[in-house]
């Protein structure tokens, strides 16, 4: 059967077909083709057989996030099935996962990649959108070393000596360095490569939210995330229907004077640590 008659439909590009990006989609796919890139395809087909069995409309690709050819593919897919209205990327690896150099080539680089990538493809008057971290927050990075990784070519950011030395001590560190940079990266998007082209992208930084990867972080390190739920002010879990509401707002014509800016979504967790309610030991 073919669910859907219309024609010239918009596509929505998700990178990293996890349950938050999943969330996303399902707010704002009707109607939509959404296509998937993943580096797994037992995720993908698990994902878009999700999806069809709710009536969206899934397209699938195999991506790996690091290698810049494959993201180009996925892109250009994903015009020529439509006008790409939307970019979403959830990809990332945790820090009781994967080592620093992992993370600083995945959440880091290979971030900025997409984001320069997708500059490239997305239409006028779309906007794109990147999950990043509360971590973002938990580190004082000097100003100049702020605006170095702000600024540089994207081929150029592992040379960067904070990137190189300090970031690397373990992957805790380089997972927030690697999710502030998001934010810094971002940032200078929306002013030149997204702003030339008409369109807008934000990110999204989660606190502690529930999804079937996060239970891997709280086997390995759940004395600390109970910490932060008892010292913050929500004092509970998010969901990632909750991160996939605001994220439907930010990716709405209603935020089309939004760009360049990271939504912190936390329950207050940084609230507590900027007020010394909770002390956050970064080592």
């Amino acid at each position: 059967m073919e669910f859907d008659l219309n024609k010239n439909k918009e596509v929505i590009a998700l990178l990293g077909a996890g349950s938050m990006g999943t969330a996303i989609v399902k707010r704002i796919g009707a109607g939509k083709i959404i296509f998937l890139g993943d580096i797994s395809e037992d995720n993908l087909e698990s994902r878009a057989k999700e999806l069809r069995y709710e009536g969206y409309i899934v397209e699938t690709q195999i991506v790996d996030a690091m290698d810049k050819s494959s993201v180009e593919a996925f892109a250009k897919k994903a015009t020529e099935m439509g006008t790409l209205k939307h970019f979403i990327n959830t990809a990332g690896a945790s820090p009781n996962q994967a080592s620093p150099e992992h993370i600083i080539n995945l959440d880091l680089v290979a971030t900025s990649e997409t984001i320069d990538v997708f500059a490239d493809y997305i239409a006028e008057g779309g906007s794109g959108l990147i999950i990043s971290s509360q971590t973002g927050y938990m580190m004082n990075i000097p100003p100049e070393v702020e605006n170095e990784i702000a600024m540089a070519p994207t081929d150029e950011l592992k040379d960067i000596d904070f990137i190189k030395n300090d970031a690397m001590v373990n992957s805790g560190i380089a997972y927030i360095v690697a999710k502030r940079a998001n934010h810094l990266r971002v940032r200078t998007a929306a002013a030149t490569t997204w702003g030339d082209r008409r369109a807008r992208i934000n990110t999204i930084s989660p606190g502690i939210i529930v999804t079937p990867l996060a239970y891997d972080e709280f086997e390995a390190a759940g004395e600390g995330y109970q910490e932060m739920i008892n010292s913050s002010p929500a004092r509970r879990v998010g969901t990632p229907e909750e991160i996939a509401r605001a994220a439907e707002f930010l990716l709405s014509d209603q935020a089309s004077f939004i760009t360049g800016i990271d939504l912190l979504i936390d329950g207050g967790v940084i609230a507590a640590i900027n007020s010394g309610r909770y002390s956050l030991h970064v080592e």
